[in-house]
């Protein structure tokens, strides 16, 4: 699979015939709503057995054949030139595909507010094939400890047709926040938690989900060792139900990490009880913060970093994103909020107001500004098929159990053509 980062007078006829690919396959590939009119800087997946290099300054042959972990007498014999031969720039060098790691992939799907439940259904039915977990978000608890749940429209019939796994999550959402005070009584009351675990188990064996997923944020930093002590619990009592236990940590770097979503979760209590986590490893740039990369690839890192230090890598899902956002500047606390766009909308918009495409080495991540019609600047940052490469790279690197989206119905075609191209996908069994 290839990553093509359109240049100035790149036309899908030309870069169709670079990679002797049909035009019409690269169209259909990346959903172009305007195969005429590409953007500078906006990432074109070519669906491609393997992928073309362009040797650039400075590369070697054993440079290349290293970057892509290929020995050099493979590459060399491939590309049917010599072991030490000059390379020209832009030379174009084949690569085989890489080897593709098993991994497990979730999504969260949330059928509430404007989303027509058809739309989300039409995604399901589309993305279910390359997912372990689909994930209707969310139940939540009351205070007697009896649940609300989501509308689960078809998505049974769906996951079942696509042999994917329901996960069933559980929230500590009230009145649309996570509520502290709703948090505190779930980890504190038995008779509540005793309600909750029954009737958690009675809809998962009703229903047909195999993991149950606790989503439990702005919890009372006190309640740190109540809530080891229910996973604790529930554990025990999802276990006797066959049932698998997982858990959303907030993005933390250091186990003294202070502040009101990160104190109660405690990474190394999590890796000991559940049988895997979900890090919630975006929101650095959030709607209602200052403009910034929403899953910056170096922050992202520090965060599994420090997973890693207290829990094994296969107990790991990377959270990722499939959205940006849209800020009107200058950034005011508590002004405007920005916002959110699909990775296929940051490229219309772009395309509207006739301003290339950026892409920040260190965030790995792309963006751009322009100014609306009322004369307002505005900075958006997206994902794309490069800042989602970047992340697959460092599931394989590290050895992650592999990947959780949020969330379906945004439109990032690029996103599932390089998941399938890197990974193969774990399905139930």
């Amino acid at each position: 699979m290839q990553i093509h980062v359109v240049k100035q007078g790149d036309t899908i006829f030309n870069i169709a015939n670079t990679y002797n690919t049909p035009m019409e396959t690269i169209i259909n590939a990346n959903e172009l709503e305007a195969p005429g009119s590409l953007v500078i800087g906006q990432s074109l997946v070519i669906p491609i057995y393997g992928q073309f290099y362009f040797v650039q300054s400075g590369d070697s042959l054993t440079s290349i054949a290293n970057r892509f972990n290929i020995p050099l007498q493979e590459l060399a014999r491939i590309n049917n030139i010599p072991v030490n031969n000059q390379l020209p720039v832009g030379f174009r060098l084949y690569i085989p595909p890489q080897p593709e790691p098993p991994i497990v992939s979730n999504a969260y799907i949330e059928p509430y507010g404007d989303t027509v439940s058809s739309t989300l259904e039409t995604a399901a039915r589309k993305i279910s094939p390359l997912l372990t977990y689909l994930t209707p978000f969310s139940y939540t608890v009351n205070r007697d400890g009896s649940l609300e749940a989501p509308p689960l429209d078809d998505f049974k019939t769906i996951a079942d047709n696509n042999n994917t796994a329901l996960m069933l999550t559980v929230t500590n959402l009230e009145n649309g926040a996570f509520s502290a005070e709703l948090g505190h009584i779930i980890l504190t009351v038995q008779a509540v938690q005793n309600k909750l675990l029954d009737n958690i188990v009675n809809i998962a064996t009703t229903v047909g989900f195999t993991d149950v997923h606790f989503d439990f944020e702005f919890l009372p930093p006190d309640d740190r060792e109540a809530y080891n002590s229910f996973l604790r619990k529930a554990k025990e009592r999802l276990s006797q139900a066959g049932l698998l236990l997982s858990t959303a940590l907030a993005p933390k770097t250091s186990a003294s990490q202070t502040g009101a979503w990160y104190e109660a979760h405690d990474y190394a209590a999590h890796g000991e009880i559940v049988d895997f986590v979900v890090l919630m490893t975006y929101e650095w740039g959030y709607s209602g913060g200052p403009p910034l990369a929403v899953s910056p690839i170096n922050k992202v890192r520090e965060v599994v970093e420090f997973a890693l230090s207290v829990m094994p890598s296969d107990k790991i899902l990377l959270g990722q994103n499939l959205y940006g956002y849209d800020w009107t500047l200058p950034y005011v606390e508590g002004g405007e909020m920005a916002k959110a766009l699909s990775p296929q909308q940051t490229i219309a918009l772009a395309r509207k107001q006739n301003v290339a495409i950026e892409y920040d080495q260190e965030a790995q991540a792309p963006h751009f500004n322009y100014y609306d019609a009322q004369g307002n600047e505005h900075e958006v940052w997206s994902e794309d098929a490069r800042s989602i490469q970047a992340k697959f790279n460092l599931i394989k690197e590290l050895n992650l159990l592999g990947i959780s989206y949020w969330k379906l119905g945004l439109a990032f075609p690029q996103n599932w053509l390089l998941l399938q191209a890197n990974f193969n996908i774990t399905k139930k069994e």
